[in-house]
């Protein structure tokens, strides 16, 4: 039977999926974008799951990678549903929410979100999130479309379990 992360019972059918996200992870990453200059970052993400509800509790934190001055940070719930169907909630340091929808393969250990709304955000009008697990290491790319720019990749960063 498998564990939970952080609650100690057993893990959620609807959860089980994705086990292999649960626990924390940290690396490196790299942001950009055509309107900001490029930029370095140290990620940590942390899944949990409660055991009881078919949900994950995420938090994500950044901090610059050579000072350690914290950047960015949010935190929300994935749904995932039986037919291999996600939805995830997030709410962001600077006020932005985002709902996305998508997918998870558990056997390709792949995660395809799209935004569904992007909320309190004046630019942003769009963004797509993939997670993918390769060879033990949680790789991400996040792209983003506002207002002027079409979809375009923004940040990217790769993740060891800790």
């Amino acid at each position: 039977m498998i564990k939970a992360g952080g609650g100690g019972g057993a893990i959620h059918p609807a959860v089980e999926p994705l086990a292999y996200l649960l626990g924390t992870w940290r690396g490196q990453g790299q942001g950009g974008f055509p309107t900001i200059s490029s930029f370095q970052y140290t990620e940590e993400l942390h899944f949990s799951h409660p055991g009881n509800k078919p949900v994950i509790i995420y938090t994500q934190k950044t901090w610059k990678s050579n000072s350690g001055e914290p950047m960015h940070a949010e935190s929300g719930y994935w749904r995932p549903k039986p037919d291999g169907s996600i939805e995830v909630v997030i709410a962001q340091s600077t006020g932005l929410v985002e709902v996305l929808k998508g997918t998870s393969n558990a056997d390709d250990k792949v995660v395809k979100l799209r935004s569904e709304l992007v909320g309190n955000a004046s630019k942003v009008k769009e963004i797509t999130r993939t997670f993918k697990l390769v060879d033990g290491e949680l790789t991400y790319e996040v792209e983003m479309a506002t207002g002027a720019v079409s979809l375009q990749p923004h940040l990217r960063a790769s993740l060891k379990k800790l």
